[in-house]
């Protein structure tokens, strides 16, 4: 058993490849993964797949939180809708790093439709090794969530 974080993954048709090219990549690397779909290029609705990501990863279930789609928008807009959950959109690594640095980003969420795997593993990498900050930006995340 791996002493790593569980990872948690929600994608929908357009994130598909991209998420099991992820999926496997972090299991290699001694992660678990919880995977809640979708499991085909079968079109689906994004928000089937967000909510229960979002939900597991504020009720610390999994952490971090990995979502793909093919912009990107729709299903970081659905994850940030929970009150718990600071999902970025990163399309390189350093928005990734600055995700997690400044942000405390939860959940990494990639345009599945425009970037290359490799740029992905790069941006799953960044994420996974930044810590948060903390500092003047804690003042900053603390005041995100509606109270």
């Amino acid at each position: 058993m791996s002493d790593k974080k569980t990872i948690g993954l929600a994608c929908d048709h357009a994130g598909y490849e991209m998420k099991e090219f992820v999926k496997s990549m972090l299991v290699s690397r001694g992660y678990e993964c919880i995977d809640f779909g979708t499991n085909s290029t079968e079109s689906v609705d994004y928000p089937d797949f967000a909510h229960p990501l979002a939900l597991a990863v504020e009720r610390g279930e999994c952490y971090p939180g990995i979502a793909i789609c093919g912009s990107g928008n729709g299903i970081n807009m659905t994850l940030n809708k929970h009150q718990g959950i600071r999902s970025a959109l990163c399309w390189t690594d350093e928005l990734a790093s600055l995700a997690r640095a400044h942000n405390d980003a939860n959940v990494l969420v990639m345009p599945g439709r425009f970037i290359p795997m490799e740029m992905a593993e790069k941006i799953v990498d960044a994420f996974l090794a930044t810590p948060f900050e903390g500092g003047r930006h804690n003042r900053r995340v603390e005041k995100i969530a509606v109270k």
